[in-house]
């Protein structure tokens, strides 16, 4: 879904559910039908993928969350700073008036008055003095409010601090099952037969091929930016699947609307269950290019729809961006940015 980053929420398969898997790759009687070991793997593969692509939409939320997570405990350690250098130098202004005070102090006015040489000047010096000393209350209070604010920032800066360090554990979560669900995935494909793996591509290839020339567009007005972004993903036709990637030279499949759309000028969530909801519904039959095709109860994976009844999305790992049917998978909500 995307080209710098990551995937998201997983299903856990167990050990006796790789056990079964794993036999039924290999226990295909020589008499039984040569496409049914290659349909089993295909489904295990297929649940594997789909089950790391859950988990890449979970660690692409987490790794947005963590970004600005990061963006707020920086602005919070700027802020934090300035507050710092405000209070110390209404400190240092404040020492240096107590200091004067206490040096030119130390003796009762009215005597200091009586035994003044230039009783005027004394007395325009205690004016001042007093104007001074209301000043200074007022910068002393000025200094207490300032250093509530200083408290609660910190406080406020230690909590995003702490939860930033459970999005990264988050993160590092998701990634570890993404990384996890792939390379069960890899495991089975590489027990296959090189007869089994052609059979597998073949069936993978739910009709789209990487070369074939853009489908004609769909009935119905289409925007400037929808085109422009059409337009965008039909450039990157060809280009590798790779979790958490957002192009431009490989992609996951929401980090591919991600680009696509950057591409028109308009900005898009990260993930592809937030993608979902970022513009209006329309129904499947109204579908025109440009428009999001999210698929699977939990939009776990979305396409953009080129016209003719096709999408371009980016497939799975190993695979390529690429055309596809509208109908490759269930479940199919389609939302027009």
């Amino acid at each position: 879904m995307a080209s710098h980053r990551r995937p998201a929420r997983v299903t856990v398969l167990t050990a006796a559910a790789a056990a079964t898997a794993a036999a039924s790759l290999g226990a295909v009687p020589a008499s039984a039908d040569p496409g049914t070991g290659t349909a089993a793997t295909r489904a295990t593969v297929d649940r594997l993928f789909e089950e790391a692509e859950q988990a890449t939409e979970g660690y692409n939320r987490a790794d947005e969350k963590a970004d600005a997570l990061r963006r707020t405990v920086s602005r919070a350690q700027d802020a934090l700073a300035r507050g710092q250098e405000r209070i110390n130098r209404m400190r240092g202004a404040l020492g240096a008036v107590a200091g004067a005070q206490y040096r030119s102090g130390g003796i009762d006015p009215a005597l200091a008055l009586l035994l003044s040489s230039d009783p005027d000047s004394y007395l325009d010096r205690a004016t001042a003095l007093d104007r001074i000393t209301v000043r200074q209350g007022a910068a002393l209070g000025e200094l207490q409010r300032e250093q509530r604010r200083l408290d609660q920032q910190r406080t406020e800066g230690r909590a995003a601090l702490t939860e930033l360090e459970r999005s990264r554990t988050e993160v590092a979560r998701h990634k570890h099952t993404v990384e996890r669900k792939l390379a069960e995935a890899r495991r089975v494909l590489a027990g296959l037969t090189v007869q089994e793996r052609a059979d597998f591509d073949r069936a993978s290839r739910s009709g789209g091929r990487v070369g074939e020339p853009p489908p004609p567009a769909g009935l119905g007005p289409v925007s400037s930016r929808a085109s422009a972004a059409v337009l965008a993903a039909r450039s990157a036709i060809g280009k590798p699947y790779v979790w958490g990637a957002t192009g431009p030279s490989a992609f996951d499949c929401s980090g591919l609307m991600v680009w696509s759309y950057r591409q028109a000028g308009i900005s898009l969530p990260r993930t592809s269950s937030a993608q979902r909801y970022a513009g209006r519904r329309v129904p499947l039959s109204q579908a025109q290019p440009g428009d999001l095709v999210t698929y699977r109860g939990d939009a776990s994976h979305v396409a953009i729809y080129a016209g003719g009844g096709q999408v371009i999305h980016a497939p799975y790992p190993g695979a390529r961006v690429r055309y596809d049917p509208v109908g490759m998978m269930s479940h199919a909500t389609v939302t027009r940015v």
